[in-house]
């Protein structure tokens, strides 16, 4: 067998040294055939003489067959990386300046609206509430019934809210997320609640059949209307500066009694009157009030037990008063010139 393990030898430092000298993969291809070939290749010739050899010593020689095979394709693989790694080296040396600054990718930002969102959110949660979400499509029990609005109040007309054919509406306001917030949480609660509302109102600078509201909710004993303007007063600073004032004006909700609208002074004239406040000094912000007992009645909470407020802004319209945009639409039409300039 000593021939024989001689020539399986003397093969694979003939294929490493022939390996190491080759520059295409054309040559590594032929070089394989040559050798591991079934027809013909130098291996198979060695492999011929497994006949001759005493029967003793074919498995050891069959072993040693194996390792040789091993060897030169592992010798050809390593060829054929070096020629690959040669041909790349010299196709980016020809063509690329490798060290040339590269164009950095155009990426997108986050809507105006999420930014507005984002500062909101922030000062609620500061203050320790919970940021909950809840369905767009609502039942007339939650959105309505609940919220202490009766049958024939003109909110519950479809002229006002998108009823759907199979039963449904599309949520005209994030109030129903206080009764599912108190229905699924004992007293305590504060929390705040964002999305999209849903109205039939003609298209216009300042009206849009799909918006954008933020109810917030704090329920528990000896609530009082001033927990309710000092948080108000605190958040228009948070989100229009140090030097914004804040009042209210009396209003009428279902939900709430007392009902305030909220007002901020104006950024552009700081009160004085201008184009922006049409003349009046102040911006309105949104409506507020003491959670109404009949509300609080039907999520399960005693109103001789807990009082609350609530309060429902409108984020485009904070958006707007931010950034000073005169136009509703502008969020939705999708424009790169406007949306560029707060990414």
């Amino acid at each position: 067998m000593s021939d024989h393990s001689d020539q399986l030898e003397a093969l694979v430092a003939d294929v490493r040294a022939r390996a190491a000298e080759l520059r295409d993969v054309d040559a590594i291809d032929a070089l394989k055939t040559e050798v591991l070939g079934r027809k013909g290749g130098r291996l198979s010739h060695v492999m011929a003489g497994l006949a001759k050899i005493p029967k003793d010593e074919k498995a050891e020689f069959g072993r040693r067959a194996n390792d040789a095979k091993r060897e030169i394709e592992e010798a050809l693989d390593r060829a054929r990386q070096r020629v690959a790694g040669a041909s790349l080296d010299e196709a980016l040396s020809h063509r690329y300046d490798v060290t040339f600054p590269a164009i950095p990718p155009h990426t997108g930002g986050l809507h105006l609206l999420r930014h507005t969102l984002d500062a909101v959110v922030d000062f609620f949660r500061s203050r320790g509430f919970a940021i909950l979400t809840g369905p767009e499509v609502e039942d007339e029990y939650h959105a309505f019934e609940t919220l202490n609005i009766p049958a024939d109040h003109p909110a519950r007309d479809n002229m006002d809210t998108f009823y759907l054919p199979r039963g449904g509406l599309l949520r005209p306001h994030t109030s129903p997320m206080q009764i599912r917030a108190m229905l699924a949480h004992p007293p305590p609660i504060a929390v705040l609640a964002p999305g999209k509302v849903f109205r039939r109102d003609a298209l216009d600078a300042s009206h849009s059949f799909m918006f954008h509201q933020i109810e917030g909710l704090h329920v528990d004993r000896g609530i009082t209307f001033g927990h309710l303007k000092g948080f108000a007063t605190d958040l228009c600073r948070h989100l229009f500066g140090a030097a914004r004032r804040t009042r209210f004006r009396p209003s009428y909700f279902q939900f709430t009694e007392p009902s305030a609208e909220v007002d901020v002074s104006c950024h552009a004239c700081d009160g004085a009157g201008c184009r922006t406040c049409k003349g009046s000094g102040w911006l309105e912000m949104g409506g507020s009030g003491m959670v109404h007992p009949n509300v609080l009645r039907a999520a399960g909470y005693d109103p001789e037990a807990f009082t609350g407020w609530a309060w429902g802004l409108g984020l485009d319209r904070i958006a707007m008063l931010r950034h000073r945009i005169d136009d509703i639409r502008t969020f939705f039409e999708n424009d790169l010139g406007f949306l560029e300039q707060f990414g």
